[in-house]
């Protein structure tokens, strides 16, 4: 019966070893993961950040030439103001950047994007619609450094989802979903493209 027992508690011990070592090595590997979504999102948000200063900027130097809807002011307002608030989540700065997106799509502000419905129905960018804006120096500048912006933005939030998918993946996977249950590690949100991204909406400037 000695023996016995002894065989017993050795089993018992080597595979208390064999879960330890396998809850540790889970939980680090958690912990790297979220570490480098965390990592990335904070690359999205300085991109969030810079873009909430250039479009408004942006705004400021057509306001005078076109006739911009009151409602376009208060959506990027709005927009910025929960981008640049401390105490926003994550979800609620993803949510305010696709409210601006749609805004300045509306303006037409945005390189490529359409807003404007000029004659025949054709959707036009500020510059077709207000041409004098070609020659206009601080303009220029501004919206070459929100292209800039929007491709680096681009890029940080394909490296964000692709960080926050793998992270998800492995803690949604059993047996680790027990660690990350047990510990508290959550789910990360998706950068997902606002819902008008696929259609320019008609905005007629010349009323």
């Amino acid at each position: 019966m000695g023996k016995i027992a002894l065989v017993i508690l050795g089993v018992i011990i080597l595979a208390a070893l064999l879960i330890g070592g396998w809850a540790v090595g889970g939980y680090n590997n958690l912990t790297t993961k979220r570490n480098l979504v965390d990592q990335q999102w904070s690359q999205v948000e300085n991109m969030l950040q810079r873009r909430a200063d250039l479009i408004p900027n942006l705004v400021g130097t057509v306001k005078g030439v076109a006739n911009l809807e009151e409602s376009i002011l208060t959506k990027i307002a709005d927009a910025r103001s929960k981008i640049l608030s401390p105490t926003a989540t994550p979800e609620e700065k993803m949510e305010a950047s696709n409210q601006m997106t749609q805004a300045a799509r509306q303006a037409g502000l945005l390189p490529g994007s359409g807003g404007i419905l000029g004659p025949g129905g054709r959707f036009l960018s500020i510059t077709e619609a207000y041409p004098q804006l070609k020659s206009d120096q601080s303009f220029l500048r501004l919206q070459d450094e929100l292209a800039g912006t929007e491709n680096r933005l681009a890029v940080a939030r394909r490296d964000y989802n692709n960080a926050a998918t793998d992270y998800n993946t492995t803690r949604q996977k059993f047996p680790t979903v027990l660690i990350a249950g047990f510990l508290n590690f959550q789910d990360k949100p998706l950068f997902k493209a606002d819902e008008g991204a696929r259609q320019a909406p008609k905005v007629d400037f010349s009323k």
